[in-house]
């Protein structure tokens, strides 16, 4: 007998990608147009939802009896969707314990709990493994993380905390804290020129990241990342999503980068 929801669309990738991980991939009839994790699930899946916009018709069409969504920016297709009648979860995770205990959450949503805890146990482990690899370093750079270039929005907690777990210290961490992106604008780009981190990520929220763009900006020939050509791109998708790709290939990234600068210093 099957248990939980068995008709599940997914407005964004996180809940897809963790549904596949834990092989309960036939419950969802529906995913996020910004879905690429796993590939398949675009091949068998319709893309019924942007990230702050949704066919809220076609949804309905697909008669789901669960609909999974993230944080206060997707409140409006929610409560839409609430008034047809449709259940909706909205989970708001930001940090990596969040993004591990809601997988375990999801899990148990849909009567794989036993599973689930193991996944999340699994990436919990790999998450102490990147750690202890990053003790080792000689020392410890200062990451500079922007999710996007106009205007400039540095990095999100969950990402912060993986920087910290890779074995860099990311220059922002008050910034970090706050949910909102709005509220993690930077207002005065020199203030990036002033912290002086050693490594500058960039991950630009759906487009290519484009490091000769960063190193023309006024005054920031003084970073050391710029002098040092130590401007990187993490894919979008690997480390803006709260789910398992961020603590998987996005922290790996995250830790070859700062690996790399480090075996450079000696």
């Amino acid at each position: 007998m099957t248990h939980g929801p068995r008709r599940i669309v997914c407005l964004t990738e996180e809940p897809t990608e963790t549904l596949y991980a834990l092989g309960e991939q036939d419950r969802i009839v529906g995913i996020s147009g910004f879905t690429v994790r796993p590939a398949v699930a675009r091949k068998e899946k319709p893309k019924v939802s942007a990230f702050t916009s949704a066919k809220i018709g076609e949804i309905l069409k697909l008669k789901p009896d669960f609909v999974i969504g993230f944080s206060d920016i997707q409140a409006e297709i929610a409560g839409e969707l609430i008034r047809h009648g449709v259940e909706v979860w909205i989970s708001n995770h930001r940090s990596v314990d969040g993004i591990i205990d809601y997988v375990r959450r999801l899990g148990a949503l849909v009567g794989a709990a036993d599973r689930a805890n193991a996944y999340a146990d699994e990436l919990r482990r790999g998450l102490d493994a990147i750690q202890a690899q990053a003790a080792a370093l000689p020392c410890r750079p200062k990451v500079y993380f922007e999710e996007w270039d106009e205007p400039l929005i540095s990095g999100i907690q969950w990402v912060a905390e993986l920087v910290r777990i890779a074995g860099g210290d990311d220059i922002f961490p008050e910034r970090a804290a706050e949910s909102l992106a709005k509220q993690r604008i930077l207002e005065d780009p020199s203030e990036v020129v002033r912290r002086a981190p050693d490594i500058v990520l960039g991950s630009w929220c759906g487009k290519k990241f484009r490091p000769e763009k960063v190193a023309a900006r006024e005054g920031w020939d003084a970073i050391p990342a710029v002098r040092d050509g130590e401007l990187h791109e993490i894919k979008s998708p690997i480390i803006l999503q709260p789910g398992p790709a961020a603590l998987t290939d996005g922290v790996r990234e995250i830790a070859r980068v700062i690996a790399a600068w480090g075996a450079r210093r000696g």
